[in-house]
């Protein structure tokens, strides 16, 4: 700060300097002598002595080369995680913001529900599910869940086959039992 202030002073005093000098009248010719008569100016500027040269006219306008089109990139993963994910983002869709579950069975996750009942029916078994809203519903097998699906249904337990949604997890899918009856703690 202290040396730009420093030149700014230097900078004002030399152009003030050079500004009187420029305006300061002209110092008297000693008695006696001739002054020097004024410079004289030209009436007219000279004409110039030679054109600049021209530059060579340039043929018609040519389209610049274009690159060769080029193919889109794709990755494929072969077990590794996409390294063009973010690992920060799960759980958003990456096209707008966080996803949208549907309603009823297609939007609940295995973490989330609990096996209350199993039926025997007709056509197999069939189990009650408790949702964390505390809404039931029934699934088949084979019935789909947001991040799995049903795989079995058994007279104690529901088997489902849930996603692995870890970019670096090498097992895209896992099996998942619930029991009917949860174990009780300290028995």
């Amino acid at each position: 700060m202290k040396r730009r202030v420093a030149w700014l002073i230097v900078l004002i005093g030399v152009a003030t300097a050079s500004a009187s000098l420029a305006q300061a009248p002209a110092e008297p010719a000693p008695p006696g002598t001739q002054a020097p008569p004024p410079a004289a100016q030209p009436a007219q500027p000279a004409p110039p002595a030679a054109k600049p040269a021209q530059p060579a006219p340039t043929p018609a306008a040519q389209p610049l080369p274009q690159a060769p089109p080029t193919e889109a990139y794709t990755y494929n993963p072969e077990g590794r995680r996409d390294p063009f994910i973010s690992m920060l983002l799960r759980g958003i869709d990456l096209r707008g913001g966080p996803m949208t579950r549907p309603d009823g069975v297609p939007g609940l996750l295995i973490n989330e529900v609990t096996v209350k009942g199993v039926v025997k029916s007709p056509r197999g078994f069939i189990a009650m599910l408790l949702s964390p809203d505390n809404k039931t519903y029934i699934v088949r097998p084979n019935d789909r869940l947001f991040d799995g699906t049903v795989k079995a249904i058994t007279v104690d337990a529901v088997v489902f086959s849930q996603e692995v949604n870890d970019p670096l997890s090498l097992v895209k899918q896992r099996e998942v039992r619930k029991p009917l009856r949860a174990l009780q703690e300290g028995k």
